[in-house]
């Protein structure tokens, strides 16, 4: 297995003369002390919401999502993943990477028309993919992507002799980022990110998605605050290690999805899912729901999510899970954790209100 290699540092530096106050200058006014300054801002990835000194430019890689594709090579490393439908009721990931690239990503498969606008908002970015068939060729050649597919350079990708077809071609993230010197670097794409958990969340442990072919489910791990990821009926694994995929926001974007102008050779047809214009969500994060508003007025400008009084809904810093699911189909809460268990009923003793449901809720909106 190759190593990873890391783009840039991760790592901001606080020095003693912008963290604290020299002695006995206590009380003073920092303004009047020259020997006193305010910490400088730390930038923050517009993509993660984490530390990151600098922006850097942006990879975004098509990858296999089925059962087959397991375990995943440098999807845990991804700043953003996206899950969409394709023919069949399957689904495809996109995997956005920037923070960190690494040099072994896959299984990588091909492009749909969904992709074209999906991406557009990320600027030009680079852009891996298998292949794509033919009649969908101008679309790619006339966005403002950065084609990064074997079509331009064949050398970035290789096959891995321990996997089988097709699910064993795989891309060396750095050298594609190094054939795509003007790929756009990392902006704000819409996220509103803080640590704090905001108010008007719904208690519950997830959300499960059914497509046809696939599914999706993730689940509140409490221990780490984080959701674990299933795909497909079985945890999403990481080729690179045991703990296997997690999320650390969870967007279930409810899109108007309408037949394509493309088909397989076996007649299936790619559904559009329109992510351009406006509509409703479900947020995930810290255990609890959120049911808020997107809308993105124009393909280069990125997607906003505004909470019932219409200020932003902030996002858990860390890998975001963005599921692009047809309006029609409702997604299912999952039920809300089970209280504790109580040997009596003591005066005093807080209760479960009434108005709580243990049951799983299905969400359409």
């Amino acid at each position: 297995m190759r190593a990873l290699r890391v783009v840039g540092s991760v790592v901001a530096v606080c020095s003693l003369a912008a963290c604290s106050a020299t002695a006995g200058s206590s009380g003073t006014n920092p303004d009047s002390n020259p020997q006193i300054q305010s910490p400088a801002p730390v930038r923050t990835s517009p993509l993660t919401g984490l530390p990151q000194p600098e922006a850097k430019p942006v990879l975004i890689v098509k990858l296999d999502n089925t059962r087959n594709a397991q375990p995943h090579a440098g999807l845990k490393d991804a700043d953003v993943v996206y899950i969409e439908e394709v023919e069949y009721g399957i689904t495809r990931l996109a995997a956005v990477f920037s923070s960190i690239v690494p040099d072994r990503i896959g299984p990588v498969r091909s492009a749909r028309i969904t992709d074209v606008d999906l991406v557009a908002q990320y600027g030009s970015p680079a852009f891996a993919f298998s292949g794509v068939q033919r009649k969908m060729w101008p679309e790619i050649q006339g966005s403002p992507l950065i084609d990064v597919s074997p079509n331009r350079n064949a050398n970035i990708y290789f096959r891995d002799s321990s996997r089988r077809a097709p699910y064993n071609y795989f891309l060396d993230g750095v050298d594609a980022l190094a054939f795509a010197p003007d790929a756009t670097l990392d902006r704000d794409i819409g996220f509103v990110f803080s640590n704090d958990i905001p108010f008007g969340g719904k208690v519950n442990t997830g959300a499960t998605m059914d497509w046809p072919g696939s599914s999706a489910e993730f689940t509140f791990n409490p221990s780490t605050g984080l959701y674990n990821v299933d795909l497909n009926g079985e945890p999403a694994e990481a080729d690179e290690n045991k703990a296997g995929q997690s999320a650390a926001t969870v967007v279930i974007q409810n899109v108007k999805q309408s037949p394509s102008a493309y088909y397989d050779r076996g007649g299936g047809n790619t559904p559009h899912a329109s992510t351009i214009g406006k509509g409703t969500a479900v947020i995930l994060r810290d255990g609890l729901s959120y049911d808020v508003k997107w809308s993105r007025p124009t393909e280069d400008v990125g997607t906003t999510f505004t909470m019932a009084d219409g200020s932003p809904m902030p996002f858990k810093p860390g890998q975001q899970w963005v599921v692009l699911l047809d309006k029609e189909r409702p997604a299912t809460l999952l039920p809300e954790p089970s209280p504790a268990p109580s040997s009596s009923k003591k005066k005093g003793t807080a209760q479960p209100s009434p108005s709580t449901s243990s049951g799983a809720s299905t969400i359409r909106t």
